[in-house]
């Protein structure tokens, strides 16, 4: 089917950036419930990750749309009893948190985890293998409440690093999977996990169940409204389908009306966006982004929207390290204009910036300014008293200079 829309690559990124709740207006005064709650509705989920080098990386997002605002609210939303839970969380993009509205279009991957489909190899083969284990551990929580995989195992010898899980903790995985335990609250970092009627509000429970092709053309929708416009792969991505699963219902969608085929300048794929999407002029945002950041997280979609190629770095040797641990993408005026390496040291409450990489053509004083700022700000968001610079590149004495006049150093 021929293409019946064409967007140029600069309305391409803007209409991605204001998906993405970046509008270039001013964030609120004062950051309500109500702001948190809306913007993770328009996302639609939000990854988290565990590295904790300068904040979770949860928490990011919604301070590179919003601006400074108490995490509390977050969490409250997050892990609360009662009427201000708002989220859950569930594979969505990865280990996520989402609206409960997504609750129904979230049971089919759990009915399909439970008949060990969509699941690690490894998980799966347990729940065909210890239902033993799985209906001791389901009893466990349905007698005690919420319960972390730590007090319940029975293991003797000491954990190893990374997949090396108990049987408990294998089990209560298997569990979340298939959506009969879910996630009331975290000890540090540790999951908790209960009973979805103990945790959820019962509406959240009740909500009329789609059928499978429903619930991921809705999954879809979501993306395209999230996203913008995007490839089949980018919308595929954003809740992590399957390709057999998104192509089917890409085409559904297609031959509905509900999605527009399109093409953008330079890009090999076809693309769908939403009917009547809207392209602002300008989008004059400058926002740090978490590395697992929505509008950057697809990385070959950052290459096509950005020309910025963006690997993390946390996993690879220090001596073979292109740009850093910890890299933040700066995003501004509908760039990303550069990567910051940085680092929250509490015990000194500093945050410091270990490198400064400007993309070309570079960034001018004004977009120096508007980094200097950003970090400033990221600083006083995390209670840090002062940036300090520890990058001896040009573009690091260049952002000293930037911080001096704001006063941030």
């Amino acid at each position: 089917m021929p293409a019946t829309l064409s967007f140029t690559l600069k309305q391409a990124r803007r209409l991605a950036l204001v998906s993405q709740g970046f509008n270039g207006r001013s964030p609120p005064a004062s950051v309500q419930s109500t702001h948190v709650n809306r913007l993770i509705e328009r996302l639609g989920v939000v990854q988290i990750d565990s590295v904790n080098a300068l904040v979770r990386s949860h928490y990011l997002p919604l301070f590179s749309r919003l601006g400074h605002y108490n995490p509390d609210l977050l969490d409250q939303a997050a892990w609360s009893q009662g009427r201000r839970r708002t989220l859950f969380e569930y594979w969505g993009h990865e280990a996520s948190l989402l609206p409960l509205s997504m609750y129904p279009l979230m049971r089919w991957r759990m009915q399909r985890a439970s008949r060990g489909e969509g699941i690690y190899q490894q998980l799966a083969r347990f729940g065909q293998e210890r239902q033993d284990v799985i209906h001791r551990v389901l009893a466990a929580v349905r007698e005690q409440g919420a319960l972390g995989a730590g007090s319940l195992s029975t293991r003797q010898e000491k954990a190893g690093p990374w997949w090396d899980w108990s049987a408990e903790k294998h089990a209560l995985e298997w569990l979340f999977a298939a959506g009969e335990v879910t996630v009331a609250g975290r000890r540090g970092f540790e999951r908790l996990y209960d009973l979805p009627e103990r945790v959820l509000p019962v509406a959240a429970l009740q909500q009329v169940l789609p059928d499978e092709a429903q619930a991921q053309r809705g999954l879809l929708l979501h993306a395209a409204e999230a996203l913008g416009v995007g490839t089949e792969k980018d919308l595929r991505d954003y809740f992590r389908l399957e390709p057999a699963d998104s192509r089917a219902r890409l085409a559904e969608l297609e031959e509905a009306g509900e999605l527009l085929r399109c093409e953008v300048q330079g890009w090999k794929q076809p693309a769908w966006c939403r009917p009547g999407v809207k392209i602002p002029r300008k989008v004059a945002a400058s926002a740090l982004l978490s590395p697992f950041d929505s509008l950057v997280w697809e990385r070959s979609r950052t290459e096509r929207l950005f020309d910025f190629r963006y690997r993390l770095e946390i996993y690879t040797p220090a001596h073979k390290r292109v740009y850093g641990y910890y890299v933040l993408p700066f995003l501004h005026n509908e760039r990303i204009a550069a990567r910051v390496d940085v680092r929250a040291e509490r015990a000194q409450r500093r945050l410091a910036i270990h490198a400064v990489h400007e993309e070309a053509p570079g960034l001018d004083e004004e977009g120096l300014q508007a980094l200097a700022l950003n970090l400033r700000r990221m600083a006083d968001w995390l209670g840090l008293a002062r940036v300090q610079l520890n990058c001896r590149r040009e573009g690091g004495v260049r952002l000293a200079g930037a911080l001096a006049r704001i006063g941030g150093d």
